[in-house]
């Protein structure tokens, strides 16, 4: 995979951390899986790791350059924040001795289940008619959502958007509050991903990783995305609540088609 399309597929990055408060880890999971494919099944470790280090610059920008008065929902989510962070250090050990097959699949069976759970269960397609005013999460989801989105590289937004719009936010809210949530998911996680000693099978074919992320990668993916979400935080488009949640749940079963095994 060439720099040019990594780039290119960083702006994509950038419009998901926008528009659904993906911080890029689902884009660039399956990217990454495709660019680092000389590694084999240690592409998806390599994946993770990754994805963690955009997210962190990807999530956190967007957190800047998000209006003030938007992130004041997250007010006393102190004890869910630290939660959060400490399930990710959790879920990034785990991820760097799993045995990384099954890590695929179960990327691909956390999205799916994702999806259906968006289709079936009411709050986040076919929102109350009246909305109740918005609660705070509990701060008890923050272990295990850390764990589990750190551990497949995802960044908790898969949870977080949902339980935000199910607590009584749009989606345009939901989806700028999930930013800071993934930025206490993704830095704890990509420093376990930057700490020790690279693959073997990379060094041996002479591709460099820093612990187990790709600078390259990681790189063009950001210089595709921090422009576009500049602009987006600056100029953001105006769609429609329904067709929001629509286009949420349409991109993650993408990502599910992405990750499935070829041939």
């Amino acid at each position: 995979m060439s720099l040019l399309t990594l780039v290119g597929i960083g702006a994509l990055t950038g419009l998901t951390t926008v528009l659904f408060g993906f911080g890029g880890g689902f884009v660039a999971v399956p990217v990454v899986v495709w660019a680092d494919a000389a590694l084999g099944p240690d592409a998806m470790r390599v994946a993770t790791a990754t994805s963690a280090l955009v997210m962190v610059v990807n999530a956190g920008f967007a957190t800047a350059v998000t209006p003030r008065r938007m992130l004041a929902a997250l007010r006393g989510s102190g004890a869910l924040l630290l939660l959060l962070a400490a399930g990710a250090t959790a879920g990034a050990l785990v991820a760097r001795v799993a045995p990384p097959g099954p890590a695929r699949w179960a990327f691909v069976g956390y999205v799916a289940l994702t999806v259906v759970d968006l289709l079936l269960r009411p709050g986040f397609l076919r929102p109350r008619a009246q909305r109740q005013a918005a609660h705070p999460l509990p701060p008890l989801l923050g272990a295990p959502v850390g764990a589990v989105a750190a551990f497949l590289g995802v960044g908790g937004s898969v949870l977080t958007v949902p339980a935000l719009r199910r607590a009584g936010h749009p989606m345009r809210v939901a989806t700028a509050l999930a930013n800071p949530l993934t930025v206490a998911i993704a830095l704890p996680a990509a420093a376990v991903a930057l700490s020790g000693p690279a693959l073997a099978v990379a060094q041996a074919g002479h591709q460099r990783l820093v612990g187990l992320v790709d600078p390259v990668a990681a790189a063009a993916l950001l210089l595709g995305a921090l422009p576009v979400i500049a602009v987006l935080r600056r100029r953001p488009p105006r769609i429609p609540d329904r067709v929001h949640s629509w286009a949420y749940v349409a991109l993650l079963a993408l990502v599910v088609v992405a990750m499935l095994p070829r041939g």
